[in-house]
């Protein structure tokens, strides 16, 4: 059986955790897109980490994590991350990664970085870390699978004098930069093809032997479907599919495998970057939110950048669980909210004068007002709660408000940074 836990909004909703808990269950832990530019935050027995690559299921011995062929893979960063959780105690995770993987050169990450001085105040927010600029050229097929690095030295050079010939006439004439070295890069290439050469395998033989045999799966999306290409708030997304069904392409399986889909929803909103944010809160209203959410308060796991922060989102949140699929979600860090005495709620847009439940495109989008409905607080910690029905009143109405409006059932709620602050709940639209 395959699990997705995928996003429902802009990113950050607290996907690290709900896969982490999930992998309890689990055999195989798979990241099926997207890149290091993207973090999940994990708090558990060894520590508290932020994931950029590795899989969220690597704190677990039991675990096979497994790297897709959708990631944009980052060889250094992989192996330094791999290295820093191995440093803090946890034991040697068991980890494979897709012999048909692209990988994340040197120049996408100059490139990106260049990109982003040139557009200057109307940059796209990138985290410099390569990823446009990575998966333009895998669809201009001037990429580098992975497999191509065990080559002899004639046919990489081949290869990289093509690249380069293509990447020069921009460095030099639209950048104003150096050219590409090109024998430095075959040495970049020679040094690292070693090191990651144990952890290679065929992904997709592996997982259908691993369910014909009865495993279960999770797929770990990165970002949320506000960050897609097709759906969200284009331009201003990242450059793969955050999608469940994606998860199919990215990791190498057969889409009729996808048995539920739970897609992570936020008790408010934040993002990271620019983009149409339509509940976003400004000022010292939004420090206080900023201050008081996530683990340690709402600042990028890959960026440390300050988060945009804002109410909760049902018009957008609604788009996103049918986007995703959802069968359930996820509803996390509701613990963040009990400092407030009332707590606003998006629950339709005004466009042109009219209310609208609907998700608009992003030209329209841009002309969106927030219109908001008022619930009581709770005005206490909710941390421990175990049961539902044991939280205050006030905070069972939100999540009970918040469902019928998104219109999905929310069957897990998190109350806390660590794996066991999960409240698991049957809801009235699945009984």
């Amino acid at each position: 059986m395959v699990k997705a836990v995928v996003g429902a909004n802009w990113g950050d909703e607290g996907k690290g955790k709900i896969t982490d808990t999930l992998a309890n269950e689990a055999d195989i832990v798979i990241r099926f897109q997207g890149g290091a530019n993207a973090g999940h935050t994990i708090v558990n027995e060894y520590g508290k980490f932020a994931l950029h690559l590795l899989p969220s299921g690597v704190f677990h011995q039991n675990i096979t994590n497994v790297i897709g062929n959708g990631v944009a893979f980052d060889i250094d960063k992989f192996l330094k991350e791999l290295g820093d959780i191995e440093s803090k105690g946890v034991p040697a995770p068991n980890i494979i990664v897709s012999d048909r993987v692209q990988v994340l050169m040197p120049y996408h990450i100059q490139f990106d970085t260049l990109e982003e001085a040139r557009l200057a105040g109307k940059s796209f927010g990138s985290t410099k870390s390569g990823i446009a600029p990575f998966y333009s050229d895998k669809y201009a097929k001037i990429g580098w699978q992975i497999n191509e690095f065990y080559q002899d030295d004639d046919a990489l050079m081949e290869k990289i004098d093509h690249i380069a010939d293509i990447k020069d006439a921009l460095l030099v004439n639209l950048y104003h930069t150096d050219p590409i070295d090109r024998k430095g890069l075959l040495e970049w290439i020679k040094e690292r093809r070693d090191k990651i050469k144990p952890y290679l395998a065929d992904v997709p033989k592996f997982l259908e032997g691993a369910l014909k045999e009865g495993k279960t799966a999770l797929l770990e999306g990165q970002l949320g479907t506000m960050k897609d290409p097709d759906f969200g708030i284009y331009p201003m997304v990242t450059s793969s599919s955050p999608i469940a069904g994606f998860g199919a392409i990215g990791a190498g399986i057969p889409p009729y495998e996808i048995k539920q889909i739970v897609v992570v929803s936020k008790a408010y909103s934040s993002a990271v970057g620019a983009g149409e944010f339509v509940s976003e809160i400004f000022g010292d209203e939004a420090e206080l939110l900023r201050n008081h959410g996530g683990d340690g308060g709402e600042y990028g796991a890959t960026t440390g950048r300050p988060r945009r922060v804002g109410w909760y989102d049902c018009v957008a949140s609604k788009y996103g669980c049918r986007l995703q699929g959802a069968t359930d979600v996820a509803f996390t860090v509701l613990d963040d909210l009990g400092y407030l005495d009332e707590l606003p709620v998006c629950v339709a847009y005004e466009l042109d004068g009219k209310q609208t439940t609907d998700f608009p495109v992003t030209k329209d989008l841009k002309r969106c007002k927030p219109v908001y409905k008022t619930l009581p607080g709770w005005k206490c910690d909710i941390r421990g709660i175990k049961e539902f029905e044991d939280l205050p009143q006030q905070a069972q109405d939100y999540v009970n408000f918040i469902e019928e409006q998104i219109g999905y059932p929310i069957t897990m709620v998190s109350n806390g940074p660590s794996r066991d602050d999960i409240i698991y709940r049957v809801s009235p639209l699945n009984r």
